[in-house]
């Protein structure tokens, strides 16, 4: 069996497959349940599992959790732990990271960028098959890219990140800066008359998408979660506007849609053993 796990920055998802298929499905909250304690609950309940894969919403590297703003860390060194105490292999990567391994599986292409927004903001590469990593494992962190100061920090502690305008925390600091009490989806700014966040957030994420392409100049460019997925006008918003954000020899054939996969993060936690080996 295989565990799956997809730990965001609001929820911890898993799934539990064996062969080629989902047995069972898991939930618990990022700020209330440790990953470990977690992870531990999970291989108590399904002792035939051997291999786990997460995807995770922050930095990691060689299987070490170094940065987790959103997500309740009780162990950082997670790999070796969990693998000296159960029969289990054990791979971690950065949900970004993970989410393009399945988007570049879906298209069957080899050149590929996957730039979800969801509670972050979240950019993953392949050029030529291979991830682009970096150095220490966060070469496409493209939410903590310097863009406006902000009256307020980013989890990261910076007040100047990309990701204070362009993501669903970012926009909900936005609102109690403010005082606003309203509901943060964008439909109800508009509603409410709340045009300057709608208008930021917008700036911020044709930025995001051009820098995207302006840098990787992927073949495809899929556009994935929860705020893409609520609002669907994005598309054509991006489809529209983005000439104006980045290079024209970066637009040339290129793709831009919204991804197909339901939980492409979690389907290349999947992907990781294969990947990693």
């Amino acid at each position: 069996m295989n565990l799956a796990i997809d730990a965001g920055g609001t929820n911890l998802r898993a799934e539990i497959w064996n062969d080629h298929t989902c047995i069972a499905k898991k939930e618990a909250k990022s700020v209330e349940t440790g990953l470990y304690a977690w992870i531990e609950t999970l291989l108590g309940e399904f002792k035939d599992v051997r291999s786990v894969g997460i995807s995770f919403a922050g930095q990691v590297q060689n299987g070490i959790i170094v940065s987790a703003p959103n997500i309740l860390i009780d162990k950082h060194d997670i790999k070796k732990v969990v693998e000296a105490k159960y029969e289990v292999t054990l791979n971690i990567d950065n949900d970004l990271n993970c989410a393009v391994l399945a988007e570049a599986k879906e298209f069957g292409i080899q050149n590929i960028c996957a730039l979800y927004v969801g509670t972050g903001i979240g950019l993953g590469a392949i050029e030529r098959g291979v991830l682009i990593r970096g150095f220490k494992n966060v070469a496409t962190e493209i939410g903590h890219i310097p863009y406006k100061k902000a009256p307020f920090l980013c989890g990261c502690g910076r007040n100047n990140c990309l990701e204070l305008y362009a993501s669903g925390s970012g926009i909900a600091k936005w609102m109690e800066h403010k005082k606003l009490l309203c509901d943060t989806s964008l439909q109800e700014l508009e509603r409410t008359g709340e045009r300057e966040i709608v208008d930021m957030f917008h700036e911020a994420l044709l930025s995001a998408i051009g820098t995207t392409l302006t840098l990787f100049n992927p073949q495809v460019l899929v556009l994935g979660g929860g705020i893409i997925d609520a609002n669907p006008y994005l598309e054509s918003f991006i489809l529209k506007d983005i000439k104006n954000y980045t290079l024209s020899n970066s637009l040339e054939n290129v793709t831009i849609c919204k991804s197909k996969i339901k939980n492409a993060p979690i389907k290349g936690a999947l992907l990781l053993k294969d990947y990693n080996d």
